[in-house]
């Protein structure tokens, strides 16, 4: 491949987690709130990044970000697994909630809570119990019966995927084009001319393989062999529980027919065996 897949967690942190690259990353963020915020600079929290939390392997960027109106809100991006989705996105939530709050004088401080927003962006998986189909899922604190917003300054975006299937023709927003990306950078020969943006033209500068020190290729190969083979851990996984799925409901169905032929055909014991193939 020409690019390196954007997606796995060291092409992630290469491609979004440096000062001279955090204008792709503003530009994916204002992508992902649609005109709501205009974020026009950032900081990067240097205290949370790869492996500082016991998910070691998940990327996260912790960010103060700058608005268009000059106040400043906070915003924490990750590239995570599935295990215990939301209640970790919850806790993580409350985390950057909690330690706003200053150590003494809380009187004077009386919870002025900055806005604080947590971006998942999830990769060969939904949301656990989600079958609508969506791609996108903006989520904020409403009333339950209305569903008018209860507080608008805080919320989750959870992107998946697994779930965003245009092609080029139906790109319709800048997310749509940023997803896009994402999703099928590796498996492109050139930047398309449908994309051709000073954005993509940085991006995919360098996500060039071959543009990468030596340490980089080698760090980017372990990277995407442990993608190849959480892949296929997890496909093998799916597939065993596939077919114990389907034998509980062999057996089940044989359990039942066994019923029915010695409780309403009056068969013994030994005929209802033999007919169901049974012990």
């Amino acid at each position: 491949m020409r690019y390196i897949d954007p997606l796995i967690d060291f092409s992630f942190k290469k491609i979004f987690g440096s000062e001279p690259n955090k204008d792709l990353l503003i530009d994916f963020l204002n992508g992902i709130f649609r005109g709501s915020r205009q974020i026009t600079d950032l900081v990067y929290n240097r205290n949370e990044h790869t492996g500082d939390r016991e998910d070691a392997g998940t990327v996260i960027f912790d960010l103060v970000c700058t608005g268009q109106d000059g106040r400043q809100f906070l915003i924490e991006v990750q590239r995570s697994n599935q295990t215990n989705l939301k209640k970790r996105m919850v806790y993580y939530f409350s985390k950057l909630i909690a330690d706003q709050a200053p150590k003494g004088r809380r009187a004077e401080w009386n919870y002025n809570i900055t806005e604080v927003y947590v971006i998942v962006l999830m990769d060969g998986f939904v949301i656990p119990g989600n079958s609508s189909g969506h791609y996108l899922h903006d989520i904020c604190l409403c009333n339950r019966e209305s569903g008018e917003v209860f507080y608008k300054e805080l919320g989750f975006v959870f992107l998946e995927l697994a779930s965003f299937g245009k092609d080029e023709e139906n790109l319709e927003t800048d997310l749509d084009q940023w997803l896009y990306v994402l999703k099928n950078m590796s498996k492109m020969d050139e930047l398309p001319l449908y994309l051709r943006k000073p954005v993509f033209d940085k991006l995919f500068n360098i996500a060039e393989y071959t543009k990468l020190n030596r340490e980089d290729q080698q760090m980017y190969d372990v990277s995407l062999k442990r993608k190849w083979d959480e892949k296929n851990t997890r496909d093998y996984a799916r597939q065993q529980g596939l077919e114990e799925g389907l034998e509980q409901g062999l057996e089940r169905a044989r359990s039942e027919l066994v019923h029915s032929l010695i409780a309403e055909f009056a068969f013994s014991d030994e005929q209802a065996a033999k007919a169901c193939k049974v012990t």
